[in-house]
């Protein structure tokens, strides 16, 4: 399925020239909004991310501060990747919480004459704006030091300033995905072997000022066309659903064998399914993100897992399952992504906690009960009856609630999903929606069961202590 792009909003927040020494520098900062912003980065002035300019192959050094553990490190600055979505730590470079940023030093290996000097943030809060000194060095000068931490004026070690940067808008949101390219008024900013950025927070207000940078492209003036190549990477797509109301990416990029089955077969339930998920589980106030996205990778262990809008997919197990239980697994984790659970104090003082066999039981009654209806996957065996109880989590708790669902109401899952959302789960809803217990259910459903299957019931069994793995 090709990719499918609405135009992106842009906005142009300054064209700027200035003189650094005795070269013209122009200086372009332009913004998209968290609306418009995707992984393409496209802007209408700025240059959108190169994946072969002069910066790939460069050393990129942290010199004075210290980086985020969550952070993709400084790889993360001339990978040719972007991250999928606007809150993605791993794919980002930043300094670590209540700290005032540091010093970054590039060196492309070898004196170049610069044409341009791109770099691109995006959060969707104050990490967004890009704050920062630039200098340069061909590193020829006998007082040159490649280090000059905090403290030490570079200009006095063989530095040159080239460009002070500094994206905050002073009204409105500061969230969003900026572009800010330097380049030389006369087509080239110079000949340099080195760039030094003096990076500083974009707020006092709390621990969280340090921005988010995705990436840092040099553009050599002398490199053929083809360095600047600027088309999507292989395997990351971004699409649209629900008439262009969500968008999210797919990416395979580090699982290219699976790119053809995504496009085929996972692409199309994801733009079916997802504006379906959000029907089955509103709530009053509430609106289900707009933007997500699905990411296989080979390091990953287990099956998938979702945190925020992120999905993580193991691909070892994808590749053996694509035939089976591949697709299912994703819609399970679009439910979490719909969830948002964890979100209930934003709203709720003193919000309850969700249950996690519910957490883990509702997704899969989605999965089992509508999108693969007639699959039988959340039956439960004889074999299987003597551990059934309604909170063994999964495909188990998903077959007790089918019962209770069937037999008493047809709009609990969504009743229970709100109450979750909102933080006012607690037990007391079961009989408000029944009249009887969840342990009475869980009897009656054991019951119920038992005639199906032939049987003759026992005792209940034990409550799971721990979730059983993920099919």
């Amino acid at each position: 399925m090709p990719n499918q792009l609405r135009p992106l909003t842009v906005l142009l927040l300054l064209v700027a020239s200035c003189v650094a020494g005795r070269a013209e520098i122009k200086l372009v900062v332009e913004r998209n909004d968290n609306d418009s912003a995707d992984s393409s980065f496209k802007f209408k002035s700025v240059p959108s991310p190169a994946r072969h300019d002069a910066a790939s192959t460069a050393a990129f050094t942290v010199i004075d501060g210290v980086l985020e553990r969550s952070s993709g490190g400084v790889k993360a600055l001339n990978d040719g990747r972007t991250p999928s979505e606007e809150d993605e730590p791993g794919a980002n470079f930043f300094f670590r919480a209540g700290t005032d940023g540091g010093r970054l030093r590039v060196d492309l290996g070898r004196v170049i004459a610069i044409k341009q000097i791109n770099s691109y943030s995006w959060h969707p809060a104050n990490r967004g704006p890009q704050v920062y000194q630039l200098y340069a060095s061909d590193g020829s000068a006998t007082v040159f030091n490649p280090e000059p931490k905090r403290g030490v004026d570079p200009e006095g070690c063989g530095w040159k300033p080239i460009a002070k940067v500094d994206t905050r808008p002073k009204t409105g949101e500061a969230g969003g995905q900026y572009g800010v390219s330097v380049s030389g008024g006369a087509g080239v900013l110079g000949e340099y072997r080195y760039l030094l950025f003096d990076i500083s927070k974009t707020e006092d207000a709390d621990p969280f000022g340090n921005t988010f940078y995705s990436e840092i492209d040099v553009i050599d003036r002398d490199a053929p066309p083809e360095a600047t190549d600027n088309t999507p990477p292989p395997g990351k797509d971004t699409l649209e659903a629900g008439g262009g109301k969500y968008k999210f990416t797919v990416d395979t990029s580090d699982t290219p064998d699976l790119t053809a089955w995504a496009r085929e077969k996972l692409e199309p339930v994801i733009v079916e399914w997802y504006p379906k998920l959000v029907a089955m589980l509103p709530s009053d106030g509430y609106e289900a993100p707009r933007k997500f996205s699905v990411r296989f990778s080979d390091t990953m262990d287990g099956v998938a897992a979702t945190g925020g809008t992120r999905v993580s997919c193991a691909a070892k197990w994808y590749r053996d399952n694509l035939q089976g239980e591949a697709l299912g697994s994703v819609v399970h984790e679009l439910v979490h992504v719909i969830q948002q659970y964890g979100n209930a104090g934003r709203t709720n003082p003193n919000p309850t906690r969700s249950p996690g066999w519910l957490v883990e039981g509702i997704p899969d009654y989605i999965r089992w009960y509508h999108f693969e209806a007639t699959s039988a996957g959340a039956e439960i065996s004889g074999r299987g009856f003597a551990r059934a109880k309604y909170n063994r989590s999964y495909r188990v708790t998903a077959n007790f609630l089918n019962f209770v669902v069937e037999r008493y109401d047809k709009n609990l899952i969504a009743e229970l999903n709100a109450a979750m959302r909102e933080g006012r789960y607690t037990p007391d809803i079961w009989k408000e929606k029944t009249g009887k217990s969840v342990t009475d259910l869980d009897t009656e459903w054991k019951a119920a069961l038992a005639k199906k299957l032939g049987i003759k019931p026992g005792p209940p069994g034990p409550a799971a202590t721990n979730a059983p793995a993920k099919p």
